[in-house]
C-alpha cells in the first residue's frame, strides 16, 4: 500500500476523463442534431457536404431564376396575344377594304383605324416591360454588325454560326411604285454572297420588302438587314454574327448552365407592315398579302417563347429532383440518428456514473493505511 502515489485512482481518473469527453461530445450531436459539429469529426465528411450544401442552395436559386425566366416569357406571350388581336383586325378591315363597294372616301376611314392599330402595336412593342425591362423592342435579340454603318443586321435565326459573312458586292436603288413615284424604301438590284454563305442561299432566297433585306438558306438559316440608310454599292461587307445579346437566364449552380431567350424586335418594319395603307383598293389587297406575313412572324415568335417556357418547366422539375437528392445524400453525411446516439448517451451517462463512484472509492484507499498504524 502507497501512500504518496495513489496509482489506482489515477488510472480511474483517466478511464472517468475518457467517459466524461465521450458524454459531452455525445451530448453535442443530441443537442445539435448533426453528426459533424467540428472538422475534426469527420474531415473529410465536411469537405464533401459544404460542396454538397453549396450547390442545394445554387440549385434553390436556379429554381427561382428558371421560375422568374416563365414570368418573363409569360409577360412577353400576353403582349404579343394582344398584338395578333390587331394584327387579325387590320387583316379584316383589309378585306373590308378590298371590295369594290367601297369608295376611296370610305377606304380613308377604314385607314385611320389601321393606322390606330399600328400605332398601338408599335406602342406595345416598346413599352412592354419586364423588372424595368423592355421585352420586345430589341433589347434581348442577339445581336450582329455591319462593317459599313449605313447597313444593320435586323435580325437573324438561331440556326446562323457565330461568325463573319461577307457579301462580294451589293447594289441598292430606291423603289418605285406603279406610278413611278417613290416609296421611300430601297429594294437590291444585284447581289453577290461570299462562300463563307451556307448553301441553299441563292436567287430565290432572297428578298426585299419594306427596306429589310432578308437572306435565307436551307436548315432555318435566316438573316435580315435593315437597308433603308444604304447607299448605292459595297463591296466586300462584312457581317458579323456575335450570337450575343439574348436574356441569359442561370439555370444551374454551375457556370455554363445557362439559358439563352431571344427575343425579335416586334416592330412594324420587322412584321412588313409598315408601309400598309388601305385608303386604295390596291393598298388593300397588298396589306392582305402583307397582313399574312405579319402574323406568320408573330406566332413563329410566340412559339419560340412556348418552346423555352417548356424548357423552364422541365428544368424546374429537374431542379426539385436534384434537390431532394442531394439533400438526402448531405442528410445521410450530416445529420445525426438520433435513436442510435441515444444508445451511445446512455452508455456513456453509466460509464461516467461507475467511473465517479469508482474515483471515490480509490480515493478513500489511502486511509486505510491508518489500520496499520493502530
Amino acid at each position: 500500500m502507497r501512500v504518496n502515489y495513489n496509482t489506482t485512482a489515477m488510472l480511474t481518473n483517466n478511464s472517468l476523463k475518457n467517459s466524461d469527453n465521450r458524454l459531452a461530445k455525445s451530448l453535442e450531436r443530441l443537442s445539435s442534431g448533426l453528426k459533424i459539429n467540428h472538422a475534426k469529426d469527420n474531415p473529410s465528411g465536411l469537405a464533401m457536404t459544404n460542396r454538397m450544401n453549396a450547390q442545394i442552395v445554387g440549385v434553390g436559386v436556379a429554381n427561382d431564376n428558371s421560375n422568374n425566366g416563365i414570368s418573363v416569357i409569360e409577360t412577353a406571350d400576353g403582349a404579343l396575344n394582344e398584338v395578333t388581336q390587331m394584327l387579325q383586325r387590320i387583316s379584316e378591315l383589309s378585306v373590308k377594304a378590298a371590295t369594290g363597294t367601297l369608295s376611296d372616301s370610305d377606304r380613308e376611314l377604314i385607314q385611320e383605324e389601321v393606322a390606330a392599330l399600328k400605332d398601338e402595336i408599335t406602342r406595345v412593342s416598346k413599352a412592354t416591360q419586364f423588372n424595368g425591362q423592355n421585352l420586345l423592342d430589341g433589347t434581348f435579340e442577339r445581336k450582329g454588325y455591319a462593317s459599313d454603318s449605313t447597313i444593320q443586321v435586323n435580325s437573324y435565326s438561331e440556326n446562323v454560326a457565330s461568325q463573319i459573312y461577307t457579301i462580294d458586292s451589293l447594289t441598292i436603288i430606291d423603289e418605285l411604285d406603279a406610278n413611278g413615284v417613290l416609296t421611300g424604301n430601297k429594294i437590291v438590284s444585284a447581289i453577290t454572297l461570299g462562300s463563307d454563305f451556307p448553301g441553299g442561299v441563292n436567287a430565290n432566297n432572297i428578298s426585299v420588302e419594306d427596306s429589310i433585306l432578308t437572306i435565307k438558306g436551307d436548315h432555318g438559316f435566316e438573316i435580315k438587314l435593315d437597308i433603308s440608310d444604304a447607299k448605292a454599292s459595297y463591296t466586300n461587307l462584312e457581317l458579323n454574327i456575335t450570337g450575343i445579346g439574348a436574356m441569359r437566364l442561370q439555370i444551374g449552380s454551375n457556370e455554363g448552365q445557362i439559358l439563352e431567350i431571344n427575343i425579335p424586335n416586334m416592330s412594324l418594319q420587322n412584321m412588313g407592315i409598315e408601309d400598309i395603307d388601305v385608303s386604295t383598293e390596291e393598298g388593300a389587297k397588298d396589306a392582305l398579302d402583307r397582313i399574312g406575313g405579319a402574323l406568320k412572324f408573330v406566332t413563329g415568335v410566340r412559339s419560340k417563347l412556348g418552346a423555352y417556357q417548356n424548357r423552364l418547366e422541365s428544368t424546374i422539375n429537374s431542379l426539385d429532383v436534384t434537390s431532394e437528392n442531394m439533400t438526402a445524400a448531405y442528410s445521410r453525411i450530416m445529420d445525426l440518428d438520433m435513436a442510435e446516439e441515444m444508445t451511445s448517451y446512455s452508455t456513456y451517462q453509466v460509464l461516467t456514473q461507475v467511473g465517479t463512484s469508482m474515483l471515490a472509492q480509490a480515493n478513500e484507499r489511502p486511509s486505510q493505511v491508518l489500520q496499520l498504524l493502530q
